[in-house]
């Protein structure tokens, strides 16, 4: 496995329990330079965001705009006004069959980038989709393995010859040393919500690191934004109920806002620093951070064979 090309990205094959840090570790080996986003200008640049119509896919949207890009999201629904360099393309991506048709029909040869940010957290009670998925697993992960065996080999491949590589980034929570079960990736044993969710954490990790080598095409990197004041935490803590409402405060309180993480991943996008590179992490701040402990080779293949055996199962 080659996860990145100027740093191991799998130490040691023995089991080793890694430790939990929401942001994970500050890579010190690696130094990934960035325009300052005053002089960013994406003039003639194509990006596409995945769940870009809230929280912070709707930020790096917006960022990406006023510095001059030409922008799709994708989502359920739009909350902006259509422009000439902004396109919506409306899709439920709870629904496998539609995240998979996504992936084969959405015209993404002249994207320079792909930004996969649609989450959720998983519910207290287990939730399951028409298509017999656990409902966390369906959005937050499994849909955007769907979307990218279908796009990867075409994204694109259509622009100038010597174009930077296409490239692909994935927000999760990479790095935070989180551990999931592929042998119940899809939560129907003894089901609880963090369990659940940390199965999505390591499948969009894991997809960050060996995505050049599974689904070939672009380069990929990982996301880690943190505590950012989202509604990522409704579907958990109850849309409008006391516990949401205390938990967004302070989270707001403390943490930056979408338009500064925004401010702070757009220039990531789109560097020069990335041509080369694939399967590195990103904190907040746009720093590089190291891979979970413990994401050993057998781990790797347990994951992506059980995402491949759990979308033929939601394909029936």
């Amino acid at each position: 496995m080659n996860a990145q090309n100027n740093t191991s990205a799998h130490r040691a094959e023995a089991p080793k329990k890694p430790k939990q840090r929401l942001n994970g570790v500050r890579d010190k080996n690696l130094v990934v330079n960035t325009m300052p986003i005053e002089r960013l200008d994406l003039r003639g640049k194509r990006l596409l965001v995945v769940g870009g119509t809230n929280g912070l896919g709707r930020a790096v949207a917006q960022q990406a705009l006023e510095s001059g890009a030409q922008v799709t999201v994708v989502g359920r629904t739009f909350r902006d006004a259509p422009s000439e360099r902004l396109t919506f393309v409306q899709a439920d991506l709870s629904s496998l069959r539609e995240a998979v048709r996504l992936g084969e029909e959405l015209d993404v040869e002249s994207f320079d980038v792909a930004y996969f940010s649609l989450g959720i957290l998983a519910a207290p009670e287990r939730e399951e989709t028409p298509e017999g998925i656990e409902r966390d697993m369906a959005i937050s992960y499994l849909s955007r393995f769907a979307v990218l065996k279908g796009l990867s080999s075409r994204l694109g491949t259509a622009r100038p010859a010597g174009a930077p590589q296409p490239r692909v980034f994935i927000m999760g929570a990479p790095g935070n040393g989180m551990t999931g079960d592929p042998e119940d990736f899809n939560s129907e044993k003894n089901y609880k919500a963090m369990k659940a969710h940390a199965n999505t954490v390591v499948g969009n990790e894991v997809l960050a690191l060996v995505g050049a080598e599974r689904l070939p095409g672009p380069t990929y990197f990982g996301l880690n934004p943190g505590f950012i004041k989202t509604g990522i935490r409704s579907n958990y803590l109850g849309e409008g109920s006391f516990k949401h409402r205390f938990a967004e405060g302070l989270v707001g309180l403390f943490g930056q806002s979408p338009e500064d993480y925004g401010r702070r991943m757009v220039p990531l996008l789109f560097t020069e620093d990335l041509e080369g590179r694939t399967g590195i992490m990103f904190n907040s701040k746009a720093e590089p951070i190291l891979p979970t402990e413990g994401l050993t080779q057998a781990t790797v293949d347990q994951y992506m064979n059980a995402s491949e055996a759990l979308l033929r199962r939601a394909m029936g």
